[in-house]
Formats: C-alpha cells, structure tokens, sequence
C-alpha cells in the first residue's frame, strides 16, 4: 500500500498530510525532524480524498468552525504508542490533561516518561491533539511544532494557560 502526500497552509505553518487507503497516517509539520515519525516513500496526490477531506476538516477547525474532526485514522506505532495517541483522541476540546493523568488513562500510572515518549511521537498531530498535554504544573511542555504553535493551539481552543 502506498501513501500519498499533500501539503496545506495554516495560521501555525505549512502541515503535511499523509495517508493511504486506510486512513490518515500523519500530520507533520513544516520543520519536523524526519526521525520523529518514520514513513515509507509517499507520492504526492493533492487529489487524494482522505488528503482532501483532512484539508477541509483543519481549515474549519483554525477558522474556529470545527472542535471535533472525522476523518479515519491509521495509526503506525507500537501498541503501547497505540494506546497512548487512543487516549489523545479522548481529550476534548477546550481541555488539557497531564502526561500524568494520560499514564493513569492508559492503566500505567508509572509510565509518565514512556507517556511523553509516545506523546513527541504522535504521527497525527492536531487532530490526535497532543497539544493538550501539559506539565502538571500547568505550563507549557516540549512540543513537534513548537511551542508557539502549541500556544496557538489551545488559545484556539479557549485553554487558560499558566503564564
């Protein structure tokens, strides 16, 4: 199975789509370290409809029309990273929760670093939202697309940060 990508503007930098005919396999960012989330070779296919109907969905959602997105996913990871960006999708929008607190929703209350570990690693950024991970202090914490765009992100979503 092949992967196709495209490439799409947004108020936090160009994002690359990638998918194939399972679904979306990841969201990467314009300066993304192509270790962060390994893929094989993609062909670019603008026309690709889980590409096209992705691009819809992001741009709704930075518009402030959109809080929830619809698009499948295929997630490539171990089962343990599985779990982890499984427990993203349940954070919802406006919210943020610690890597603690995703630890204890994943049955592994001690594994808070595999849980950061796994979290850098989210290959769907955004609509996996990672960015609603915080420190359990309530700052800010390393992020794939920085952290302006994490900012970004959760004052789209109406997040108080601590500042």
């Amino acid at each position: 199975m092949h992967l196709a990508f495209t490439t799409t503007p947004s108020p936090v930098g160009a994002l690359t789509l990638v998918a194939g005919d399972a679904g979306l396999a990841a969201i990467l960012w314009e300066n993304d370290d192509p270790r962060r989330v390994p893929l094989p070779p993609c062909i670019e296919d603008a026309t690709h409809p889980i590409l096209v109907e992705t691009a819809r969905q992001l741009a709704a959602y930075f518009a402030g029309e959109r809080r929830a997105f619809a698009v499948p996913l295929d997630f490539r990871g171990t089962a343990f990273q599985k779990q982890v960006w499984s427990a993203l999708l349940a954070i919802p929008f406006g919210e943020t929760r610690s890597y603690a607190q995703i630890a204890r929703a994943v049955g592994r209350p001690a594994a808070v670093r595999a849980v950061g570990a796994a979290n850098g690693r989210n290959p769907i950024s955004i609509i996996a939202p990672c960015h609603r991970v915080i420190g359990a202090d309530g700052r800010l914490t390393g992020f794939a697309g920085g952290l302006s765009a994490k900012a970004h992100l959760l004052g789209l979503e109406g997040c108080l940060l601590v500042a």
